[in-house]
């Protein structure tokens, strides 16, 4: 054994030993500073979202860690490289990988890719009425996948946000002031000023409804059997439903007490006696 230690060259592998250690110093370093700049930029990137308040914050905190997770792979790849490893090919299948899954999740890539836009342009926000996708209700939470809403009967729906995204959305919500659309019919034979002053009154009495702008009542239709009111009362956003629903059982009553007949429809059947 002591005849081997004294033939043993350690000079033959010193250089190569110090590569290694040198490699090893650098990769780590490497790292530190890669881990170091990744934090950073994600902080740097979540911080936009949260300077404006305009901005989604949940968007900026999926742009953050997409930039922190870019600058990683780099950082792997720049390691992988100081120990000889052939980082070309490695590249190539990320990109392999990555065209693959993206393949695979066409369909929640088209919801993220939707989601992103929904949180960009912002067409409509938590605790916000909207009309979607075929669904109506108030707006629980907008992730970059689905938008999840609850509606009147308490039912909770989750719809992917590629069905929602490029199609018409209505959103209730989003003026302070909205008016109210309804229609009455009265009979023929009625004088016009004595409804509407009925009309009119319901509508000056009830607490919901805005003096300005002042309710609009105008005659909009001479049908079949009724001389139609185009009513607007205008009123808070938050009071619509309440209005849309008290009124028209208010005006009724209304007509019914001013003694204004409310026609319906009906058919006159005439009798012919033959001999």
């Amino acid at each position: 054994m002591t005849e081997f230690l004294e033939n043993l060259d350690l000079t033959e592998y010193l250089p190569g030993a110090v590569a290694w250690a040198t490699n090893i110093l650098l990769a780590a370093l490497i790292l530190i500073i890669g881990f170091w700049i990744a934090g950073r930029v994600y902080k740097a990137v979540h911080a936009i979202g949260k300077k404006y308040e305009k901005l989604d914050d949940t968007l900026f905190r999926f742009f953050g860690s997409i930039a922190r997770y870019v600058i990683l792979a780099f950082v792997f790849i720049a390691v992988l490289g100081r120990f000889g490893v052939e980082t070309t090919s490695i590249v190539a299948l990320i990109g392999a990988a990555g065209l693959a899954v993206g393949l695979a999740l066409q369909g929640a890539m088209s919801n993220l890719a939707a989601g992103v836009m929904l949180l960009i342009f912002r067409p409509y926000k938590v605790d916000e009425f909207i009309e979607a996708a075929g669904q109506f209700g108030k707006v629980t939470e907008i992730d970059l996948f689905t938008t999840v809403m609850q509606t009147f009967d308490n039912q909770k729906i989750i719809i992917p946000n590629s069905q929602i995204w490029g199609q018409q959305i209505i959103n209730h919500s989003f003026h302070e002031v909205r008016g109210v659309d309804l229609t009455f019919g009265v009979a023929y034979n009625e004088n016009t000023d004595d409804a509407r002053k009925v009309i009119e009154g319901v509508l000056a009495a009830h607490p919901l409804i805005l003096k300005d702008p002042a309710p609009f009542v105008e005659v909009g239709e001479l049908n079949n059997s009724s001389v139609d009111f185009v009513v607007r009362p205008f009123c808070k956003g938050e009071h619509y439903f309440s209005v849309r629903y008290s009124v028209p059982e208010l005006i009724k009553k209304a007509l019914d007490e001013a003694k204004i007949e409310i026609p319906f429809p009906h058919r006159k059947v005439i009798l012919v006696k033959e001999d």
